[in-house]
């Protein structure tokens, strides 16, 4: 038995594969800390809820119902693509390294991560479940993207487009503003996704529509909603799952996490009600899009700031996030003279913006470390200023051009006749 034993632990130590035939006991002196894994596990999951079944019922309930299954894949392939390619190096490049630009291949598809193992941005809970947590993050950014575009998309396209988007715009993103990078280096305050998931999604998904241009019959015809009680559920789901987003971004079951999960409920009650008031003064009757949209405005804003700020605040930047999107999805959208599918630039790209520059004026130091403008620290607000302007362009710029260089191998775009046949069967 004692030769086979060592023969067996010169096989694990000669091997890639440190992860799979690591011992399963904790080593000497190791901080990890058991209810915060607990609650870490908890929150990965209400994370990749968001995305399966989340935000495919929200998207889907808002698109014609020929394109309701076609919108659905775009969800469910962006959990599975990107899962594999984050445990391949999308972990390893945003989290592994302190480079200012970019991490370190040293955990190539999880090469040398031990069951005892933690991450320097997360010490009390295992490494692997940091990069899991992580990993939900990554999926539901490159899945919002598809918004802007629903109803006309290829969907091999929609494919090529997604990987090179996820490794070109994302990755670099999470890193300088997680990871240990140049705007984490200059104190940007992002603590749960304002910029990495929400402006840059938002911006991605505005050029993704400029580039594609308008749907047949956009502004001439009825395009309205197949179910809303769809997109109401999947409200629901993204709504109790953002406990996980902003609460599990804590990184431990501590106070901070709990304060966070309070911000964020009141911001999207807030905003819900404050886009329903606008329909009902302007239009004479709230709707049920306009409430849903102004909660999941309320929930990408307060997401930056959430970690930052007092419950109280949550309520404050709730009502601007619903007033402020209201006017981007109506004034601003027809003005620009974009067709933004679901409104992804509108709620999540100018919630993102907003609620990063609210963190610069809120921010409490007795929360999050950190004093904004209210608290004598006006530097804070320039410094979110430059990482929303960093966000846009590196976003913008980059979407652009893997738009055209997708466009060189497969068409973006479905033929009108599949367009008008819808892409439930076309795709």
């Amino acid at each position: 038995m004692a030769v086979l034993s060592r023969r067996v632990a010169a096989m694990a130590a000669g091997s890639g594969f440190a992860f799979a035939l690591a011992s399963p006991s904790y080593a000497a002196g190791s901080e990890i800390n058991t209810a915060d894994t607990a609650w870490m596990i908890v929150a990965t999951a209400l994370v990749l809820m968001m995305t399966i079944p989340g935000l495919a019922l929200f998207y889907s309930g808002m698109v014609r119902k020929k394109n309701v299954l076609a919108t659905m894949a775009q969800s469910l392939a962006a959990v599975t693509l990107i899962s594999i390619l984050w445990v391949a190096f999308g972990y390893s490049l945003c989290f592994v390294g302190d480079g200012p630009w970019l991490g370190s291949l040293d955990r190539w598809f999880l090469a040398g991560m031990t069951m005892d193992s933690v991450n320097p941005a997360a010490k009390t809970i295992p490494e692997a479940l940091f990069m899991l947590y992580q990993m939900t993050f990554a999926i539901i950014t490159v899945a919002l993207v598809a918004g802007s575009v629903a109803d006309r998309m290829r969907f091999s396209a929609y494919l090529l487009f997604s990987v090179a988007w996820f490794i070109f715009v994302y990755i670099p993103l999470a890193h300088w503003i997680w990871g240990g990078g140049f705007l984490n280096s200059m104190g940007v305050l992002d603590f749960a996704g304002g910029l990495v998931v929400h402006l840059s999604a938002g911006t991605g998904g505005l050029v993704a529509a400029k580039v594609m241009g308008r749907r047949h019959g956009y502004g001439t015809e009825n395009l309205s909603p197949f179910d809303l009680s769809l997109a109401v559920m999947g409200t629901g789901l993204l709504w109790v799952g953002w406990f996980g987003f902003n609460g599990g971004s804590a990184g431990a079951a501590n106070a901070r996490a709990v304060m966070a999960i309070i911000a964020t409920h009141l911001a999207a009650c807030s905003g819900a009600l404050t886009w329903g008031a606008i329909e009902w003064s302007t239009r004479r009757k709230p709707s049920v899009l306009g409430m849903i949209s102004g909660a999941v405005a309320g929930l990408g804003t307060i997401t930056p700031a959430s970690g930052f700020v007092a419950p109280w605040h949550g309520i404050v930047i709730g009502i601007a996030a619903g007033g402020i999107c209201y006017w981007a999805c109506t004034w601003l959208k027809h003005r620009f003279d974009y067709d933004d599918s679901l409104d992804v630039f509108g709620v999540h790209g100018i919630g993102g913006l907003t609620g990063t520059l609210l963190a610069g004026v809120f921010a409490t130091s007795a929360i999050g470390g950190t004093a904004g403008l209210l608290e004598g620290h006006p530097q804070q607000l320039l410094i979110q200023l430059y990482g929303v302007a960093v966000t846009f362009v590196w976003s913008a710029g980059v979407s652009y051009m893997l738009l055209k260089l997708v466009g060189l191998f497969v068409p973006l775009r479905v033929s009108r006749e599949h367009e008008l046949e819808g892409l439930d069967i076309s795709q």
